[in-house]
């Protein structure tokens, strides 16, 4: 505070000045001398010098003049050199403002020309014009990852980032409002959105768009050709506060200053962690490796700490303290380049995504943990897995000498962080996973201490060749002919795991349905809810909304193949043969989990279920489900009393889920009796009507007194759309059954990409739901909108959106992050 004073008064005195962006600032003066802030007197040791400058301060005047209008980038500064302008900080002035209104669309691998608004280092990185999303790729690109690809400015520019800020350090603030930063700023301020609820046809807002990405030489042609296509795009400016504080800013220079050190009982914390992964034991390293692998996405987190600061698991050539020296490949499992690895604990600085970001706690009780499952159980490490990829890309080879119930409960401990990864992993936007899963099913795992794993060791051992994943080859043009391969591995592994089962005797399992895991009555990850909204989903604890059409019993082998194929064997810069395979691939797991559940069904039962499932679909592809590739002929032992044995299924498996059943979301449990009956009529509504509605949207019930958005009054609806099957990349929407839709409504927030916002009074609910049961076109869904939409173009937008974060960060403190506006309509 005291250095801040004095460099303002001397500032002040038309003498000195702040080099920008110094955290410790030195005086610089006219005459080009130089002298440390430590060398001029402290107040506490000069009282009549401390006098003397006060009165300085006094007759130069404390009030700052007004900047520039915003509105002019080529304005000429009308404060001269004697005046005070008082720094900006970026983590305290500047970053709130970024991840309030830039990072909802500048984030992850779809932020609009490669820009990440999300961090510093995005900023001073640039922009790119080659997107990281490119279906017609064919070949690999170079990884752009921030924060990994590349540590320097100058690096960034090798691989083609250009700059939206000026460089020169000794441009003038003229020349800085130049850059390409502030005058997209400038041109939303200079072209506002017009006065309108709908944006003109002008503004492009699907996701595929031909992106505009115009240097500085570039930018008066763009301008001139878009004039309404300023930051933030297609939403309402930022306000004059803000813009006044990100120009001043920019004006400095664009100062910034390492984030302050994290305090030491975290650093305690960090180097316990690091000093438990990187033992020297076989043991260790191997338990290492294979968490690295499985937590290089997750945030990290000390749940025994009163404040929340967030890490990731590195991998580094350096031990630990030392600084970390990252080691950045493709894939998790990649060779490193060097003899040993470090697994190192860093911290996080940029925004909190709620797209990516998945929340892992370490403690005490997880060490703990850890050591029960890694090091003390009884089994030897034979050598350690090479980096080979026929071997590091294949997790049944890889960690084979890992007991199989060691992985697999150090999965099920936390499997929403794990299935997450699939949503919100390296791919982001999604549609790779997402378009081969349902609209919405309910997931369920096995029991790891049942009979059915007894001998899943030898079996997994014996049939690990049939269990290689389409990740070599997405390297290489021959990715597209690998297909063949890759089905007749899998119709050999479904014949050697029909034999398996049928060689168990576990029917005695099958009265108490103990085969499924219940989390001990008390973990919440027991049972997940995923939902499919187009091109992005979501993952969730418990069983949310009506029964499911579609649902997966889980085992482990599923679901570590799973993962090693959309998580971390994804490479989301591959080529487009890559990425087919994994879709494709992804075919089978699916049809793989949702025959698992088939299983539970009486025999005489699974094969009408699975052909309501596969309407339509081709009877080649039903056999991968339940027929010709895979049909086992055993009773389940589930004594079913009922002629509705699936609905009957779920009643038996949510009892044996019994406290392990997260009912958060349940609408069952608002406590307004009034408002859990509307809710109700809400989530009845099906059909026609609702394919006017939007895939995802959060509805805020408010009070009529103030209006105000409240955190127990937030609510999502998600459209679950009808298909005959979801067995084909193509013709989609000749198999969608709009009659079969239906609308999931939960309580808080899920998914991460609303399309739209609804501010509903409370007197008004039964208005709204009887419009939206009525809904017969887009008229129709027009008029809705305007009574109840919070718009993109509503001049109350950002104060909505800033009510809403902060409800949201009340009902899940954990994994509550800045929500996607990519997707937000314009109906």
């Amino acid at each position: 505070m005291y250095d801040f004073f004095v460099r303002s008064v001397l500032q002040s005195a038309g003498h000195p000045v702040t080099r920008p962006g110094a955290h410790v600032p030195w005086i610089l003066y006219h005459d080009g001398s130089a002298m440390g802030l430590a060398h001029c007197p402290h107040p506490k040791h000069s009282g009549l010098w401390w006098h003397g400058v006060l009165l300085l301060l006094v007759l130069a005047g404390c009030a700052q003049p007004l900047l520039p209008d915003p509105a002019s980038p080529a304005a000429s500064p009308t404060h001269s050199p004697e005046t005070v302008i008082a720094p900006v900080d970026y983590w305290r002035d500047v970053q709130p403002i970024f991840e309030r209104r830039c990072a909802a669309c500048h984030a992850c691998y779809d932020a609009p020309c490669q820009l990440n608004l999300t961090a510093y280092q995005g900023i001073a990185r640039g922009a790119n014009k080659d997107p990281v999303y490119n279906p017609f790729r064919l070949f690999s690109a170079e990884p752009t990852r921030l924060f990994n690809d590349a540590h320097s400015v100058a690096a960034w520019r090798g691989k083609g980032f250009f700059p939206v800020l000026k460089e020169n350090a000794s441009a003038t603030e003229h020349a800085r409002r130049a850059g390409v930063l502030a005058r997209m700023l400038a041109l939303k301020r200079q072209h506002p959105l017009p006065p309108q609820p709908l944006l003109p046809n002008t503004f492009d807002l699907a996701l595929d768009r031909q992106q505009q990405c115009p240097t500085d030489s570039q930018f008066d042609a763009f301008a001139a050709k878009y004039p309404l296509w300023g930051m933030p795009y297609g939403l309402p400016g930022v306000t004059d506060d803000e813009h006044r504080t990100l120009m001043r800013w920019i004006e400095q220079g664009a100062p910034y200053r390492e984030p302050d050190s994290i305090p030491s009982e975290f650093r305690a914390q960090v180097e316990a962690w690091e000093t438990f992964l990187n033992r020297d034991s076989p043991k260790h390293q191997l338990m290492s490796r294979y968490l690295y692998e499985h937590l290089h996405l997750v945030h990290l987190y000390f749940d025994d700490m009163p404040d929340r600061l967030w890490f990731r698991l590195v991998r580094s050539r350096s031990a630990p303290g030392q600084p970390v020296d990252l080691i950045a490949t493709r894939r998790p499992y990649d060779d490193p380049g060097v003899p040993r690895v470090y697994y190192r604990v860093e911290p996080v600085h940029s925004s909190l995504l709620a797209k990516t970001h998945i929340p892992y706690a370490l403690s005490p009780a997880r060490l703990q943990r850890y050591t029960d499952l890694f090091i003390n159980a009884p089994y030897d490490v034979h050598a350690l897995p090479s980096y080979d990829p026929a071997v590091a890309s294949n997790p049944f080879v890889a960690f084979r000498d890992l007991p199989v119930r060691t992985r697999y409960r150090f999965l099920l401990d936390d499997a929403l962080a794990f299935v997450a990864q699939f949503i919100k992993g390296p791919v982001c936007r999604g549609p790779i996973a997402l378009d081969v899963i349902d609209e919405r099913f309910w997931i369920f795992f096995v029991n790891p201490d049942s009979a059915v794993l007894d001998k899943n060791e030898e079996f997994l051992a014996q049939n690990s060749r049939h269990l290689y994943l389409p990740t070599a080859e997405g390297v290489t043009p021959l990715g597209l002919l690998s297909w063949m391969k890759y089905s007749r591995m899998q119709r050999d592994f479904l014949s050697a795991k029909q034999a398996y089962l049928e060689d168990l005797q576990i029917q005695h399992e099958g009265p108490t349905l103990s085969f499924i895991w219940n989390g001990r009555g008390q973990n919440l990850n027991a049972a997940l809810t995923v939902f499919r909204h187009a091109d992005s989903g979501s993952v969730v604890q418990g069983l949310v909304g009506k029964e499911p059409k579609t649902a997966w019993l889980i085992s482990y082998d599923l679901l570590e193949r799973i993962y090693y194929l959309l998580v971390a064997g994804f490479d989301v810069y591959g080529f487009q043969g890559h990425q087919l395979d994994t879709r494709l691939y992804m075919d089978f797991l699916r049809m793989e989990g949702e025959s698992n559940f088939l299983l539970m069904l009486p025999v005489n039962e699974r094969e009408r279920e699975r052909d309501f499932w596969y309407r339509d679909a081709h009877q080649s592809v039903k056999d991968y489900v339940y027929g010709w590739h895979f049909s086992v002929q055993q009773e389940s032992g589930i004594p079913y009393q009922t002629n509705l044995p699936k609905r009957e299924l779920f009643e038996l498996l949510r009892r044996r889920l019994g406290g392990a059943l997260n009912q958060a979301y349940d609408i069952e449990g608002e406590p307004d009796d009034t408002l859990r009956a509307q809710l109700r009529a809400l989530a009845t509504i099906r059909g026609i009507a609702l394919r006017w509605m939007p895939e995802m949207a959060l509805l805020t019930v408010t009070d009529a007194r103030d209006g105000a958005v409240q955190a127990d009054r937030i609510y999502t609806l998600l459209h679950d759309n009808g298909f005959s099957n979801i067995a084909s990349l193509f013709n989609k929407e000749s198999r969608r059954l709009p009659h079969e839709d239906a609308l999931t409504v939960a309580r808080g927030v899920i998914g991460s990409y609303p399309n739209a916002f609804y501010r509903v009074p409370r007197q008004a609910l039964p208005e709204f739901i009887a419009t939206v049961a009525g809904l017969t076109g887009e008229a129709d869904y027009r008029r809705l909108t305007e009574r109840f939409a919070v718009r993109r173009t509503s001049p109350d937008f950002w104060a909505h959106s800033d009510a809403l974060h902060e409800a949201f960060r009340q009902i899940h403190p954990l994994e509550a992050g800045r929500l996607d506006y990519n997707r937000l309509e314009n109906r």
